[in-house]
């Protein structure tokens, strides 16, 4: 054995005890005449003294030592000296006085060192990402990940639950994201394809009577990416028979309140509150908004028209919006150059044409440079529809509705965080339901679904499904943290007929349908119960459980945002013999 404790482990109850630490140097410091040594695992830091009484050999030895250097360490466990207790370190009332130690592996000098306080680059931490998860704050957040797996794992297996995994080679099929493929080498010429979610296999399991399924699933979307999106990753799937979406909301609550409270020491009290897509839209501009501010949008479409101010009156007379927010005593932190860096913010990120502005003054009424252009009592009304106040700054977005949410929105975020108008640290949990079933490609000119094409719609909307799909709504729900998507789910289409109606609303013609869904449409006919489930993004629960800001920094090997593996160097380049095996053929093409 090469080691009696671990360095997070020893205490005061330890002192006088003979123990053998192992780990690595973390910091060597020389006061001549004793060398104390920080010695690291993922368990902790010990201090340990190479002093006089084990002589001068052991003393040199231990002055050779350097960051990151692997180390055995002999002793016997003593109090500190008075007065050089390290409050700060679970094991700072205690040192190892080393009798001997052994150098298990000499370290080459690091590009970067753990305990360094300015992180490097993030591509020097993920080509050297080795060294990278040895930093005390990513070990913390790898073990926090696997604390919040494991309660979703017991939290299920408590409500009778079935773990079953579901395969990782299967069929391409049409589910938003482009599919990474896999050839073939026994069949030439066909792929398989790396799942996006187990979706048609849970639905399998359904119907072959598993009435509560859920999996650690790993999925795979050949997308572009975000701080918040990588090409593979890992969720927690979930499926039941015999339910509505009260249902699985309901379970989904119990599990966000356990984990709440076992890993933050937060009660959090049901239900989540929720609200309607179409709310959150018109409130807040976005399908996962974050509740744990105001500042929320308010439509002035209707005062707009009555202004003379050519771009608000423009914007209403074809077809646009004009909506806006109240930076409630915002407007002495907001210098006109502020203001104009705002705008091009709402112009270069939502395409926004511009912004326009008003500061309330002491005396209650706005001022800005194009209030000349609208009468007294029109600017009155706009004061009293925004809930003016003096200090205030309210800024406008005149637009189409798309852009005015994208940009209010993404203004919305931007100044919650620079006004600090709430604790970073505070979690918020809320729903998102009723999303639409269906929105238009404006590039095809067709119907896409929202979610995927399995949604049920309401009962309401199904008998207007192929009459009207564009206000028929889903039965679909949003888990939303911290104005983050955690979780999407919905219930599931179970008879066959209507999920045709919707392959073929969705320009799948039957053929199509047979040949990517056959196996599914062919359940549908033998005993489909009804059922839904949801997906929870585990690394976005960690994410945001551990207050990051990148998806990257709770995952051990994480790819760029160009989709490489920077330490491995993946995707990577292989021999031709693999390619012959396979029937491919590599054809450069110019772009």
């Amino acid at each position: 054995m090469y080691r009696s404790h671990t360095c997070g482990q020893l205490r005061a109850e330890h002192i006088g005890g003979e123990v053998t630490l192992c780990g690595w140097v973390d910091t060597v410091r020389d006061h001549g005449g004793a060398v104390f040594v920080d010695l690291r695992d993922r368990y902790g830091k010990t201090q340990v003294v190479f002093g006089p009484p084990q002589g001068s050999e052991l003393i040199n030895q231990a002055k050779r030592l350097k960051s990151e250097d692997v180390v055995q360490a002999v002793g016997k466990v003593t109090a500190r000296p008075e007065g050089t207790v390290n409050s700060s370190l679970a094991t700072g009332q205690i040192e190892l006085r080393a009798s001997q130690f052994q150098l298990l592996n000499a370290g080459n000098n690091p590009p970067f060192t753990p305990g360094q306080d300015d992180l490097p680059s993030e591509d020097l931490r993920l080509k050297y990402r080795f060294l990278d998860l040895r930093r005390s704050e990513m070990q913390r957040t790898l073990m926090l990940r696997s604390q919040i797996i494991k309660g979703m794992r017991d939290y299920f297996e408590e409500h009778q639950f079935i773990d079953v995994e579901t395969p990782i080679l299967g069929r391409s099929t049409p589910e938003g994201a482009r599919d990474y493929l896999v050839p073939s080498r026994v069949h030439a010429g066909k792929f398989y394809a790396l799942p996006q979610s187990p979706q048609l296999y849970k639905q399998i399991l359904m119907v072959a009577g598993y009435d509560r399924y859920v999996q650690v699933a790993r999925c795979f979307r050949d997308e572009d990416l975000r701080a918040d999106r990588q090409p593979e990753f890992t969720q927690l799937d979930m499926e039941m028979s015999f339910v509505d979406a009260e249902d699985v909301i309901g379970m989904i609550d119990g599990l966000v309140k356990r984990l709440a409270k076992s890993i933050l020491g937060l009660d959090v009290a049901l239900p989540l509150p929720r609200m309607t897509y179409d709310e959150a839209m018109e409130r807040f501009g976005h399908d996962a908004p974050d509740l744990r501010f105001g500042m929320e949008l308010i439509d002035c479409t209707d005062l707009a028209a009555e202004s003379e101010f050519r771009i608000f009156r423009g914007t209403v007379e074809s077809g646009g919006k004009v909506r806006g927010m109240n930076a409630a005593g915002a407007a002495p932190k907001y210098s006109r150059k502020d203001i104009d860096t705002l705008t091009e913010f709402v112009k270069h990120d939502f395409g926004a044409k511009g912004l326009a502005w008003f500061r309330v003054e002491p005396d209650g009424k706005l001022w800005s440079p194009i209030a000349k252009q609208f009468p007294d009592e029109l600017l009155a009304k706009f004061a009293q529809r925004m809930h003016a106040a003096p200090g205030d700054l309210l800024l406008f977005v005149a637009d189409s509705w798309p852009v005015t949410c994208k940009a209010l929105y993404g203004l919305r975020k931007r100044l919650g965080a620079e006004l600090k108008l709430y604790d970073p640290k505070t979690m918020h949990f809320s729903w998102v339901v009723e999303f639409p079933m269906f929105e238009r490609d404006p590039e095809e000119d067709r119907w896409v679904a929202m979610h995927h094409p399995f949604t049920a719609p309401r009962k309401q909307d199904l008998a207007s499904l192929m009459s009207d799909p564009g206000n028929c709504r889903a039965q679909a729900y949003d888990l939303v943290i911290n104005g983050s998507e955690a979780g999407g789910g919905t219930i599931r289409i179970h008879d066959r007929q209507s999920q045709q109606d919707v392959f073929q609303l969705l320009g799948i013609d039957e053929n199509s349908a047979k040949e990517r869904f056959g196996f599914l449409l062919d359940a549908l006919q033998f005993g489909a119960p009804p059922h839904g489930g949801i997906a929870l993004g585990i690394d976005r629960f960690v994410m945001l459980f551990a207050g990051l800001d990148s998806i990257r920094d709770c995952i051990a090997f994480p790819k760029t945002q160009r989709a490489t593996d920077l330490m491995t160097e993946a995707p990577g380049e292989v021999e031709s013999k693999q390619l012959k095996e396979l029937n491919i053929q590599i054809v450069r093409t110019q772009t």
